[in-house]
């Protein structure tokens, strides 16, 4: 796992806008991408804000009800599997600031550490540097990028998180985009300065693949580079 590049998109949904006020998370989202492909490895959960009230600005966003988190766990309940999910990687989020701040505050709330900053990529500010003066919501991202988010009515953690998969994608360059996030870029997403490039090594294979060349083939080859003078490059590269 050591030369492979993980990354956890993730979301969440919160009882209000602010952490440092009480505001709790009440639903966390995310998937996880090995190399830049999703692995079908997901983490979710919907949590027990433990007496704070869902605003109702927020229960029209997300439609998260208090009377349907009352039996749900609470974050220290689910501390180990999120723990487990989250402990490696990078984390990408949209506003990744307001999630995290929220995370923290649970992790700091249960006394556990909290997630360095150097480890959060926010699609937002990439965003916003493509494309600058314009509407970088994650709706309009999926406009922009023409990926299907009708079944989007409210949000929700999970598919919030898959929606933005699929946006990270296009912002780094869409399917074919580079396995290698420079320390430039990683600079400018994350608002932290990293000593570090991420590169993904792509090893040799063991055992070379075999020719699919047959003997006849290779014979007719030799036998045309004969008809092409006395220096043709084939000769020069010396293999079929």
């Amino acid at each position: 796992m050591t030369d492979q590049l993980r990354e956890i998109i993730f979301d969440t949904e919160t009882t209000g806008l602010s952490a440092k006020d009480g505001d709790r998370v009440i639903e966390i989202g995310a998937i996880e991408l090995i190399n830049r492909f999703p692995t079908g490895n997901t983490f979710h959960m919907f949590l027990n804000p433990e007496g704070k009230e869902v605003h109702p600005d927020a229960l029209e966003v997300h439609g998260i009800s208090n009377e349907f988190l009352n039996d749900k766990p609470t974050f220290a309940d689910t501390f180990k599997e999120f723990d487990q999910f989250f402990r490696t990687g990078s984390l990408v989020a949209h506003n990744a600031s307001f999630d995290l701040g929220f995370l923290n505050a649970e992790l700091e709330r249960i006394g556990k550490p909290l997630i360095n900053t150097d480890r959060v990529v926010d699609t937002l500010l990439i965003a916003r540097r493509k494309f600058p003066g314009q509407r970088n919501s994650l709706d309009a991202l999926c406009s922009r990028f023409n990926i299907d988010n009708s079944h989007r009515d409210k949000h929700g953690a999970l598919l919030d998180s898959e929606l933005l998969a699929e946006v990270y994608m296009e912002l780094l360059g869409g399917k074919q985009a580079s396995l290698v996030l420079e320390h430039s870029q990683r600079e400018a997403v994350s608002g932290v300065q990293t000593s570090n490039t991420e590169r993904v090594v792509i090893k040799p294979r063991s055992r070379p693949l075999p020719s699919r060349l047959t003997p006849d083939d290779i014979k007719r080859h030799e036998e045309f580079v004969e008809t092409l003078g006395d220096n043709p490059i084939w000769k020069q590269i010396g293999t079929y």
